[in-house]
């Protein structure tokens, strides 16, 4: 009985000491003191309240632009924004006041955030991935600008990540042709992966996928693509196990060497007689 009347108390307490909050914010909203009102705002973010902190920063946006406060107002707001995790919105204001104030002391971060905004949103793997590149191309470009500042290392962090995704998103792409046993289409997606991204974690894995597909290509072509199709066969093949001799797909491309020689070997016999 002693718990739950406790309980109750501090429920009572706790909506009262709401209610009272919600006054206080009333009281900030309907003030005509700018000055007041940008002082509690910056109050509310500190606290972490940023939907109070986004609501009076919203207001203030059109009251100071244009003045020696507007970077500040401009920072606020899209770190308020960040905050409730409108990382659309955050990164429209920090793209403002890089535009309108870009000698601001604020645009330093300004300029990481639009990158930092980008990589929160940046969806999973196998969705598209337009999102990733601009938060890419975002920090590359604030380490271009701010090559010695400490966030640096964070930033390229950042983009490592980012082009792992990128690179599996790649590999992913071309494995779907393989799969579905598309070598045609399969063989140009696979050396666009490679050639895109040479040192991708998937190499070996790419460039099995690219001797097999050249294989099973040129053993079911017509007999008038055959040949040379069978001869580019054999010069990945050669490019794969030089590349990974202790290969584990090293017994199955040997055996794509020794039917490929014979069907060459069978061709040539056929065309001298």
């Amino acid at each position: 009985m002693f718990m739950k009347m406790r309980n109750i108390g501090l429920l009572v307490v706790f909506t009262l000491m709401l209610l009272a909050s919600c006054s206080d914010f009333n009281k900030v909203l309907k003030s005509t003191d700018y000055e007041y009102k940008f002082k509690k705002a910056i109050e509310y973010y500190e606290a972490g309240e940023f939907v109070r902190s986004g609501t009076l920063f919203q207001e203030l946006l059109t009251i100071y632009r244009g003045t020696s406060r507007a970077d500040q107002i401009y920072y606020y707001y899209a770190k308020s924004m960040m905050g409730q995790r409108d990382y659309l919105m955050a990164t429209q204001y920090f793209r403002t006041l890089l535009r309108e104030t870009p000698t601001s002391s604020f645009a330093e971060e300004a300029q990481f955030m639009v990158g930092y905004a980008a990589y929160l949103q940046s969806p999973k793997v196998r969705l598209d991935q337009e999102v990733t590149v601009t938060a890419i191309d975002a920090l590359q470009l604030y380490i271009n600008l701010y090559p010695f500042n400490t966030k640096v290392d964070e930033a390229q962090r950042l983009i490592d990540e980012l082009r792992d995704k990128l690179v599996e998103k790649s590999y992913l792409n071309a494995r779907l042709y393989f799969d579905f046993e598309n070598y045609k289409a399969a063989v140009v997606s696979l050396e666009n992966s490679l050639k895109e991204y040479p040192d991708s974690r998937f190499r070996e894995e790419l460039l099995y996928m690219l001797v097999k597909s050249r294989y099973l290509l040129a053993v079911n072509s017509v007999e008038d693509k055959k040949q040379e199709r069978l001869s580019v066969a054999l010069d990945e093949y050669f490019a794969f196990v030089d590349e990974f001799p202790e290969s584990k797909y090293r017994r199955e491309v040997d055996r794509f060497h020794d039917t490929i020689t014979r069907m060459l070997n069978y061709n040539e016999e056929t065309t001298s007689n």
